[in-house]
């Protein structure tokens, strides 16, 4: 394994998996990710192969037919995937957070029947919070969940699902209980099962299109459009007991997604690092190899320290949840810290290579456009400090 983001202390199984994983980059990713980014081309052959090495269900119990694998484990395969092409590693992100919250959150028959179809990725998760109207104020939505005798009536428009189309379960974040003494108790979450595509794929939910975006592609992302769409009291995620702790789920469900954002913040420095690095060493100016001259190999440097500082923040945080101790700050620091080098160091690798790296012939111009959207995911910078600060306050307070 490389010197940079190696990790200390894994099992020899660890070992192993992320030896599988970062062979299948090397063969059936990276030859193929900056075409099938160009071209807008869902992965399906990398999609099948993935399938095949269990990653669908890597943390899933192996009662449900899961590896039954850490959150350690997760990020630092995400971090590899996400080398090889971020568009990729988001097939399974928002797959994982939905098994993830089914795992701590969900009915023991919820957990029976759907699990196993998600650890051998015959279902595939979505997770729906975000709205048109909103973004990181989540207790701004404005989707509704009505009872109905046995059932519940949800009305709203949702925005910014990955895996919309292909997804079969969305957890999905409505207001139910108008009259909760606090907002962040009016809030339900619900599992709507549909079937995968475009266009009406359950009664009352429609998902319109895929949205064009400047990077992440590949993946598909959504909308979701949800009119009179109706559905059993059995969907609240933990049942009767979960209706009003929606807010809290969902919470659960982005800190462990925040640990994953920073692993794939990380798995793009690192590509981009390994790009500037041979660029540096084969291109020459001056009688000598680029990498030769002072103000690039202080590029490189700082790039590395800061590829090695990110990877470090975000083990510390996976290793703190696996755990079972709060990492809210942890994470938040993680995904902080990790998104801003990762656009910094992929910036500084676009300017290694000149011109070139303004060519579509040149794989750094792909990462140029995937990083940006790593600021913004699971919460953008600012939230991620506001999360941090508030944290901090209450462990240091006044005294």
């Amino acid at each position: 394994m490389p010197r940079l983001a190696s990790t200390d202390g894994l099992s020899e199984i660890q070992q192993e998996i992320l030896g599988t994983v970062r062979a299948f980059v090397e063969k059936e990713i990276l030859p193929y990710a900056t075409e099938l980014e160009h071209k807008d081309e869902f992965p399906d052959a990398i999609v099948d192969g993935m399938k095949e090495m269990g990653l669908f269900g890597l943390m899933i119990p192996e009662e449900h037919g899961g590896l039954g694998e850490s959150l350690l484990t997760y990020a630092l395969v995400v971090e590899q995937i996400a080398r090889g092409w971020m568009s990729v590693s988001g097939v399974i992100n928002t797959h994982f957070i939905v098994a993830y919250l089914l795992m701590h959150h969900g009915t023991p028959e919820q957990k029976a029947r759907l699990l196993p179809l998600m650890a051998s990725g015959e279902l595939r998760g979505g997770f729906s919070m975000s709205e048109p109207g909103c973004g990181s104020d989540v207790a701004a939505i404005s989707s509704k969940g009505v009872r109905d005798g046995d059932t519940y009536v949800l009305d709203g428009q949702k925005m910014w699902l990955t895996n919309g189309a292909r997804a079969g379960l969305i957890a999905t974040l409505v207001k139910t209980d108008e009259g909760a003494d606090s907002v962040y108790k009016n809030m339900t979450t619900f599992l709507v099962e549909k079937e995968p595509g475009f266009g009406q794929t359950a009664q009352g939910v429609t998902i319109p299109g895929k949205i064009d975006k400047m990077g992440y592609k590949g993946v598909e992302t959504t909308e979701m459009v949800l009119d009179g769409a109706r559905v059993p009291a059995s969907a609240i995620l933990g049942g009767e007991a979960g209706r009003g702790r929606g807010f809290y789920q969902m919470m659960d469900g982005v800190e462990v997604g925040r640990v994953n954002v920073a692993a794939r913040a990380c798995g793009i420095s690192i590509r981009a690092f390994e790009l500037a690095i041979a660029y540096a060493q084969q291109r020459s100016t001056f009688g000598k190899p680029i990498a030769q001259h002072q103000a690039i190999s202080f590029k490189l440097a700082e790039m590395a320290t800061k590829v090695e500082a990110a990877h470090l923040l975000m083990v510390n945080a996976a290793r703190l949840k696996d755990a079972g101790k709060r990492n809210d700050v942890e994470a938040g620091m993680a995904k902080l810290l990790a998104s801003e080098y990762c656009v910094e160091v992929t910036q500084e690798s676009f300017r290694i290579h000149g011109g070139y790296g303004y060519s579509k012939e040149y794989e750094i111009e792909r990462l140029m456009r995937e990083a940006p959207f790593l600021l913004i995911g699971e919460g953008t910078s600012e939230i991620q400090k506001t999360i941090i600060s508030r944290g901090l306050l209450q462990d240091y307070p006044l005294r």
